[in-house]
This record gives structure tokens, C-alpha cells and sequence, in this order.
């Protein structure tokens, strides 16, 4: 299962600072953003349509280009929903104790 939030953010607003506590998908909706990620050398400018991924623990920081922007935050479970289900312990001794394996 994902969470996506959806954030509207205007010009003249502070930028905002965001402690990621997921791996999450940043994507912008409409509109430009800048965002800043602590540690990485240059600032990222991203248009309608583009996206990038943040780490967990990343700090980034916010803000809207001339016309404001619509943006979404993703995030998941890891994928642990599309493990195979033979990775699942119990499927590990299922087909030995079915005489299968």
C-alpha cells in the first residue's frame, strides 16, 4: 500500500523543510518547484511532470517558481507486498513437509 499526499504551495510562501521518514517519490503536479537536498552538491529544478526520489532521513527543502505549484509526496511499504511469496517463511518448509521439495 502507498501514501500519496498532494501539497499546493504559492510563490511568496517560505520554503518549506522536510525530514524524509519514508523512501518517498517527490513529483510535481503543475507548476516548478526548487528543492534542496542537504548533502547533494546543486538544487534541483523540477516542471510539470517530473520527479525524484528522496531517501529516508533526507532533509530537502521547498519552494514554488513564479506561478506557484501542485505537487505529491509518495511513499510505500518497501515493496514487501511484491516479495515472492517463497521468500515468506513459512513457504520456505511447506513444500520439505509436503515431500515436494
Amino acid at each position: 500500500m502507498r501514501e500519496v499526499r498532494i501539497f499546493e504551495m504559492e510563490h511568496d510562501e517560505p520554503a518549506a523543510a522536510w525530514r524524509v521518514a519514508r523512501p518517498s517519490v517527490f513529483k510535481v503536479i503543475s507548476g516548478e518547484i526548487w528543492l534542496t537536498v542537504e548533502g547533494e552538491n546543486g538544487d534541483h529544478w523540477l516542471a510539470t511532470g517530473q520527479s525524484i526520489e528522496l531517501p529516508r532521513g533526507a532533509m530537502a527543502w521547498v519552494s514554488a517558481g513564479r506561478a506557484g505549484a501542485r505537487f505529491a509526496l509518495a511513499s510505500g511499504s518497501e515493496h514487501a507486498a511484491m516479495r515472492p511469496l517463497r521468500s515468506l517463511p513459512v513457504l520456505n518448509w511447506l513444500p520439505r513437509w509436503l515431500g515436494v521439495a
